[in-house]
């Protein structure tokens, strides 16, 4: 685990400058499917996963920034797969809910953190995010 902080809120965290996010965040719209609930192993597909796809309203290589249809419980450590616009395949990659607030419009707005992880994809998505922040 690396020793840098990734944390990070929204604009409504910090008084003083109204955002305490530690990186530079893109201001982008990606496609994020959170598994809820996954599947009974052997099972034969008699309980499947349960996932809810949304979109990002900004991320950065440490986090994201989403609005959801459905509260997420702070603390909960699940798989997610982001699809980024220039990239074919998607960054698997797990993630933590940092904190989930109610949105005005109803929904829900959800901060991720992105956790270093066997068998993800967070040193490419590390890299996607630099090459994004390079060119833009």
């Amino acid at each position: 685990m690396s020793d840098i902080d990734y944390s990070f809120g929204d604009y409504e965290d910090s008084p003083a400058s109204g955002d305490n996010r530690s990186e530079y965040r893109l201001t982008a719209s990606a496609k994020v499917t959170i598994e809820l609930e996954s599947s009974v192993p052997d099972d034969a597909g008699n309980s499947p996963e349960r996932s809810l796809i949304s979109r990002t309203s900004d991320l950065s290589a440490g986090g994201i920034r989403l609005a959801t249809s459905e509260p997420l419980t702070a603390g909960a450590i699940l798989p997610a797969w982001v699809n980024l616009e220039d990239v074919s395949e998607p960054f698997r990659l797990m993630v933590e809910v940092v904190w989930c607030r109610s949105a005005d419009a109803g929904g829900w707005l959800v901060g991720l953190r992105i956790l270093e992880s066997d068998g993800t994809a967070c040193l490419e998505w590390v890299e996607a995010v630099a090459r994004a922040m390079s060119e833009g």
